[in-house]
């Protein structure tokens, strides 16, 4: 099985971290104390901090799942309809500001933007060989953890000096989301200049990987001609390509492949536990896809949450190989395989095949909590997608470029040049957002695709216009917060 590259350091982890996971974006009753007279005072120091940052990667196996949720693509699942109640509440639209997973998905990416301003607030402390690129990779994790808290949350306390302080939640307002924007954007322009375009450990962030986050960033501000532009930065490097066999995407040998430009890295390492999912080395989300009671060859079982709807499935055209590797159709293999499974809370009989469990997978641990399937943060299909968007919305558009790249994605998904698309206007959008569904579905990116193109309140059941396309800050932090943040519109 692989070495993770980012395991945990022990009592570092705990002690670097001055949020503390099980409570508010900043720890109300800090425990340990880290300073500039005690830590970074030589290279090793900014080493293991930085690895510490990565390491809140990790848990936006959540961030995944419910961005697959909240969309049209698949319901919640699980056992009955009170099995987690705030993933049902999220696909039902109907969730407030008292829901336990969004509370850990604002603490978990809060916990990652401290671990890395960490970093950069003493980045002039010490001078060493490599120093410059490590602290690109910080910033590189600040504007990634920062820019799925503003997708979540919109506006959002930012710091662009360093880290949070005890008191700052009633200090330092939640910054407009365009100031947000501002910050992410900063953070990735210093990263790229000192990240390399290849590295050689697995996981380690790229220039390439900067370039394709920004480019991200730009579209969803409609800054389509400044995403242009950075986006064929990434695509003209000649560093990443299309993988032929998109099957071999989503398994163990397929994981930082040719069309990887940023993965999650997960372990079989043991040490989660139903208690603390924070503290899983594994995709935990894997074992919450999983088929429920399932016997049989190739899968493990699992929990049968955030299973696909049957609109999703018809949305593949006849002919495209992407179906029955994005999506497995259980009565169909269990029927050709002899399998047995059991049906779950909103049974549709299809199960995200992306992110199961595969037999073999694990040496030690719970396929539930430890499975080291790597979550495809950024692949290159993303990026072609998001640079034909880019070229077919900016002025004066350039539909030609905007062809090429859609068509190249969708030349692998029919293993043909005979499916090309050859619209134009808003019926090129069209093809193009309908690709990144078929492509893209299972990871994570429909629900906010639906928000930033205003599709949202048309395709999602329960969706509330000028509400839903932000999710409510945790009942917790505006507390805290003592009358100095208001609550998102609607909540």
């Amino acid at each position: 099985m692989k070495k993770y590259l980012f395991r945990p350091i022990s009592i570092l982890l705990t002690i670097i971290l001055t949020v503390n996971c099980s409570d508010s974006f900043v720890d109300i009753s800090p425990q340990y104390s880290i300073d500039s007279e005690n830590y970074f005072n030589i290279s090793e120091d900014y080493e293991q901090a930085v690895i510490a940052a990565y390491d809140l990667l990790q848990t936006t196996y959540l961030n995944n799942m419910l961005g697959e949720i909240a969309s049209d693509n698949t319901l919640c699942g699980g056992e009955s309809a009170t099995d987690v109640p705030g993933f049902q509440q999220i696909d039902d639209m109907i969730h407030t500001p008292v829901n336990e997973n969004l509370k850990d998905l604002w603490n978990w990416m809060f916990a990652g933007v401290q671990r890395a301003a960490y970093v950069i607030e003493f980045k002039d402390k010490i001078d060493f060989d490599g120093k410059d690129a490590l602290v690109a990779e910080a910033y590189f994790l600040r504007a990634y953890y920062n820019f799925e808290l503003v997708k979540w949350f919109g506006p959002i306390p930012i710091k662009e000096s360093g880290r949070f302080a005890v008191g700052d939640e009633q200090r330092l307002p939640r910054s407009p989301i365009s100031e947000v924007y501002g910050l992410i954007e900063t953070d990735l322009q210093a990263a790229i200049p000192h990240l390399p375009l290849t590295t050689a450990q697995d996981g380690r962030v790229t220039s390439g990987a900067a370039r394709a986050l920004l480019g991200k960033v730009y579209v969803y501000q409609d800054k389509f001609e400044d995403a242009s532009t950075i986006l064929e930065e990434v695509i003209d490097s000649d560093v990443y390509s299309l993988v032929d066999n998109y099957d071999e995407i989503f398994e163990h040998d397929g994981e930082n492949g040719s069309g990887a430009v940023f993965e999650v890295q997960y372990t079989d390492a043991e040490g989660a536990s139903f208690d603390c999912f924070q503290c899983s080395e594994g995709n935990i989300a894997v074992g919450f896809n999983g088929i429920r009671q399932y016997n049989g060859p190739v899968f493990d079982s699992g929990f049968s949450f955030n299973v696909p709807t049957q609109e999703v499935v018809d949305a593949f055209e006849a002919g495209d190989l992407r179906k029955d590797v994005a999506i497995l159709d259980i009565e169909r293999w269990a029927t050709q395989r002899g399998a047995t499974y059991g049906t779950g809370y909103e049974h549709t009989g299809y199960f995200n095949r992306k992110y199961i469990a595969r037999k073999g997978d694990l040496n030690i641990g719970d396929q539930n909590l430890t499975n080291p399937n790597n979550y495809r943060a950024i692949r290159y299909a993303d990026v072609l997608l998001f640079a034909a968007e880019a070229n077919a919305r900016k002025t004066p558009t350039d539909e030609s470029k905007a062809r090429t790249y859609l068509n190249l994605v969708r030349q692998r998904a029919f293993g043909t040049s005979s499916r090309a698309v050859n619209a134009s206007g808003n019926d090129l959008l069209d093809a193009i957002f309908h690709e990144r569904r078929v492509e893209l579905v299972g990871e994570g990116h429909r629900f906010f695709d639906l928000v930033r193109t205003g599709k949202a309140e048309q395709e999602i059941e329960g969706f509330t216009a000028n509400k839903n396309e932000l999710f409510p800050v945790p009942f917790e932090e505006i507390q805290f917060s003592n009358g100095n943040w208001d609550q998102n519109d609607g909540y």
